[in-house]
């Protein structure tokens, strides 16, 4: 029954698509070539939802639409044909030699390694246990787990399969309730659609023509914007709703202490530094070797090491002075001459009479003396703006020349290396020594524990994720190298966790080849489709439509976006972007819209292709690891409350842009 409504919803869908493609043919008089462009379009939708290879749709109906477009202007049969396999091929090259998509195989293949090495698990139980007092301590260490996990791998079907299989149970046998865990597992597994480094955004470079690494710039704010809301959202309703998200009972809390701290009387709740310290002096160590407790010491300092380090190279940094370049012994071209008339230096264009050109030198060459009459004269005139130097003004030590000061105050400031610390360095500084102290006059054993288990999770990823996305974004390299050194990090922490071995290398390269396949034969036939749709003129006769609207540029985007939002329900974002993306990017000219901004607000957007039902390919691949007793309906009803999420995420981002495009405009302008 559940299948047929959703049939039913499909054919609905559908039926009103060609309802108004027959009511665009049926009204109007004679149908031009812009006309058979949008019928198209309506087709290839219609083609989409009934199950057809998108790849291969867009080619078969770019290719059958551009020969009728060659055809119909006059081209025997056999030059439409000609002309149309020309265009297939030039496309395809095109595509193929496009250096951006290289980054596609190489992200996806570390998202694939990182997967395998398993880290996921022990991610999610240190968050869990971390945030256990937070309100829905489960669901907010889920969102965090697939954010974090997201922007190592950015493969929205494998961290909800995996968090499918990790979190939901637990949520379940901690009483919680089913579509508030469903939700928060789809909603946090679809960031790594938006959060570099992210597929989506390649692909939206690659087809609107804007930089890659100014697109992962702009989306890491609004990324953590839209998973805060998340985490607020979760954090509110267990407050409002406590019966909905449980606390976590002491049993859930537990810690294990390890054996040799067991047997020296260390306690969980005992306070870490002072008891290892005292221990290292006294006799409790006599159970417990002394490397063991100096390990031990030495994980608990380390953030206190970390914080020394950060803080003397911060004073450095704020403190040092850059060496002054020394130009006392340049002068200004020409003023040294005593026969300026102007007193002005620098090159000055040779006196000129009027009606003659260039001429001839006088006979008498060689230097000479100026008359005395012309010296007297120069002479008086620079007497008039500064007087003449005498014996006792050279000899005498205070009268020194205004450029001999400047000069020694120059060499002054140039021998000073160093300067004062700025005052919000010292406050900087204070605030981490006070958050330091409260750190460790809070670190018990069970915190040490739950600080390791962050150490040999949380903390590669997070290194993986800075050598990535910090390189891309600072301008050190290209997003193709950047992928390369993540795929190099893959490959060391699935490694170093001893997971890599034949058959993950495997099943990944497969895995990626089978991705990259699908999404070069979706640039492939997205490129034959646009050729198409612009030589029929549907591209004009769309335009000259929503420029025939008299819309403003506030009225243009909310019309694109919800255009975009209704189309994530039945299509996936792959076939948003690449079908429809050139649509809307010639359109931005017109309305002053800059591509990299509306390439945020659809990131944003499509958010809601994998969340919105019949598609909604977050929920199905969750329905595939959840027990029998979830249904796609308790699903479907656990994503809404993020949908609207996303929806308020959008309109933030559209009335303060500066949540995405602040840091690209202070990196790269």
């Amino acid at each position: 029954m559940k299948l047929r409504k959703e049939l039913w919803f499909g054919f609905t869908l559908m039926a009103i698509i060609i309802a108004a493609a027959m009511g665009m043919v049926l009204s109007v008089d004679t149908m031009t070539n812009g006309h058979y462009g949008l019928l198209m379009l309506s087709l290839v939708v219609v083609a989409i939802m009934l199950g057809f290879p998108t790849a291969f749709t867009l080619m078969g109906m770019g290719m059958l639409f551009a020969f009728f477009a060659y055809h119909s202007g006059g081209q025997t049969t056999g030059g439409a044909m000609k002309q149309t396999l020309d265009l297939m091929v030039q496309r395809a090259f095109a595509v193929m030699s496009n250096d951006v998509l290289i980054s596609i195989p190489l992200f996806v293949f570390m998202g694939y390694l990182v997967e395998r090495a398993n880290l996921i698990e022990k991610l999610f139980r240190s968050l869990h246990l971390a945030l256990a007092r937070v309100p829905g301590s489960l669901a907010v260490a889920t969102l965090v787990t697939c954010a974090v996990f997201a922007t190592a791998t950015g493969i929205v079907g494998a961290v909800v399969t995996l968090m499918g299989l990790l979190a939901l149970p637990q949520m379940l046998r901690g009483g919680y309730d089913v579509r508030v865990s469903a939700g928060a597992i789809t909603a946090g597994g679809c960031l790594g659609i938006l959060i570099p480094p992210s597929v989506l955004l390649i692909v939206y470079g690659a087809t609107a023509g804007v930089s890659v690494v100014q697109l992962y710039a702009g989306a890491f704010f609004p990324g953590i914007m839209l998973a805060g809301l998340y985490i607020l959202y979760v954090i509110i309703l267990a407050k409002i709703k406590p019966a909905l998200m449980p606390p976590l009972t002491a049993a859930q809390r537990f810690v294990p202490l390890p054996k040799p701290l067991q047997s020296a009387g260390a306690s969980g709740e005992g306070r870490a530094l002072p008891w290892l310290l005292g221990a290292l002096k006294g006799k409790r160590n006599q159970a417990v070797s002394t490397g063991f407790l100096l390990k031990q010491l030495t994980i608990a300092l380390l953030p206190l090491i970390l914080f020394a380090a950060v803080s003397l190279w911060s004073y450095q940094t704020v403190t040092r002075v850059a060496p002054a370049d020394d130009f006392s012994e340049l002068q200004q071209m020409g003023a040294g001459s005593a026969t300026e008339s102007e007193g002005t230096g620098g090159l000055q264009p040779p006196p000129s009479e009027e009606g003659s050109g260039l001429q001839e030198p006088p006979s008498s060459g060689g230097l000479q003396e100026p008359p005395a009459a012309a010296a007297a004269e120069s002479a008086s005139g620079a007497a008039l703006e500064t007087p003449p130097a005498t014996a006792s003004d050279a000899a005498s030590p205070v009268a020194t020349p205004p450029a001999a000061a400047t000069a020694a105050a120059a060499a002054g400031d140039a021998a000073s290396t160093t300067k004062p610390a700025p005052q919000g360095y010292w406050i900087g500084l204070a605030v981490g020594a006070v958050a330091m102290l409260a750190y460790y006059s809070l670190l018990s054993f069970n915190r040490l524990e739950v600080f390791k288990m962050l150490l040999s999770s949380f903390f590669p990823l997070l290194v993986l994720i800075i050598a990535v996305l910090g390189s891309i974004v600072f301008g050190l390299a290209t997003p193709t190298e950047a992928a390369a050194v993540g795929a190099l990090g893959g490959f060391l922490l699935a490694g170093a966790y001893r997971q890599l071995n034949f058959t993950v290398v495997k099943e990944s390269v497969f895995l990626t080849a089978k991705t990259s396949a699908m999404v070069c034969w979706l640039f492939v036939g997205s490129a034959i489709f646009s050729a198409a749709f612009a030589l029929l003129g549907g591209q004009e006769l769309v335009e000259n439509w929503v420029l025939g609207m008299n819309l403003t540029k506030t009225q243009f985007l909310v019309l694109s976006q919800v255009i975009i939002f209704v189309l994530g329900w039945p299509l996936e974002w792959t076939e948003i972007i690449v079908i429809f993306m050139p649509i809307f990017i010639p359109l931005l000219d017109n309305f002053g819209v800059d591509p990299l901004f509306f390439g945020l607000l659809v990131a944003l957007n499509l958010q809601t292709a994998f969340l919105s039902p019949p598609v909604a390919m977050a929920a199905f691949y969750l329905k595939g690891v959840a027990p029998k007793h979830v249904t796609l309906n308790q699903i479907f009803a656990g994503m809404l409350p993020f949908m609207g999420i996303q929806v308020i995420a959008i309109i933030l981002l559209y009335q303060f842009p500066a949540i995405g495009l602040w840091l690209p405009q202070v990196l790269y302008k």
